[in-house]
């Protein structure tokens, strides 16, 4: 929202699109593309792709047409809905009250902040940093926070890693847990292996981290995904990452039984990567895919 080139929501910007949202009023009073009914699992958009161009209204306007209902807001990338640490109380208010007035939630803000660095000072500004943004997701109404475990590093012994990421874990879930937020730790990077995160989480006491599934490829490999799933199935954040679900690749239709069978709860959050002339028609197609997949599930 704003300046584009920069991707911050300067004052005169925040307003500039809170005037320019009737242009689009269109393609909100479009009928809306009929949604899957409410249940336990929901889909929403995570903006790293697609939507990374669309301001505030557009998204909630966009999200609405397509009949998908959530949207995670990718930080950090200069995205068109500017919503970063620069925001003032006041904008963090707006953008709060214009998820509020739709029936868009909020889901989720997702940062690149990782907690495998080895320099302690890069770690301390990576966690200090994680926990701004926490604060922004209170402020705004989303529930979690991704953040990266991330990698290993040849200088450091695997369970040294494992033991960072885990202690900053805590330390964000602490901090998360006092303001009524989550911390989604995703299965991301070399250290994103669901083994590794189990060994993570086996010394994560705050029940307000989770495991952020991925849909990764690797997820399914070695024994297989069912087996690398109960790695973590009791762990598991409110939050998935998928792709193509037209990716016949990974196993989505097992994963989504997997997933029903242990009663999780949560959004299923489309994080696409392919280019799309109509990436509304796209998101419905998925969407109607997703529904699919849900149905078999049961």
């Amino acid at each position: 929202m704003g300046n584009s080139n920069s991707g911050q929501m300067t004052r005169r910007g925040f307003i500039a699109v809170a005037v320019g949202a009737s242009a689009i009023g269109a393609l909100a009073r479009r009928p809306v593309a009929a949604a899957a009914p409410p249940g336990r699992i929901k889909l929403g958009l995570a903006t790293y792709q697609w939507g990374m161009n669309w301001d505030i209204p557009t998204l909630i306007a966009n999200c609405r047409q397509a009949g998908v209902l959530g949207v995670e807001l990718r930080t950090q990338s200069k995205y068109k809905h500017g919503v970063e640490l620069d925001l003032s109380a006041a904008q963090r208010a707006e953008v709060k009250k214009r998820f509020a007035d739709s029936p868009v939630t909020v889901v989720a803000i997702a940062c690149s902040e990782r907690m495998d660095w080895p320099d302690p000072a890069r770690l301390k500004t990576a966690v200090a940093d994680a926990k701004k943004y926490l604060q922004l997701c209170h402020d705004i109404g989303a529930e979690s926070l991704r953040v990266f475990p991330n990698q290993f590093h040849k200088e450091v012994p695997k369970e040294k890693t494992i033991e960072q990421i885990a202690r900053a874990a805590n330390e964000l879930g602490a901090f998360a847990a006092d303001i009524g937020r989550q911390v989604d730790l995703e299965a991301h990077g070399p250290a994103g292996e669901l083994s590794t995160m189990k060994a993570v989480m086996d010394q994560v006491a705050s029940k307000a981290v989770g495991v952020r599934l991925n849909s990764d490829k690797r997820d399914a490999a070695g024994a297989g995904l069912e087996a690398n799933f109960n790695f973590v199935k009791d762990r598991l954040a409110r939050t998935i990452h998928l792709h193509n679900l037209k990716n016949a690749a990974f196993p989505y239709q097992q994963m989504f039984r997997l997933l029903v069978k242990a009663g999780w709860q949560g959004w299923m959050l489309m994080e696409n990567t392919e280019k799309e002339a109509d990436l509304v028609a796209a998101m419905v197609e998925q969407r109607r895919l997703w529904e699919q997949l849900l149905e078999k599930a049961d």
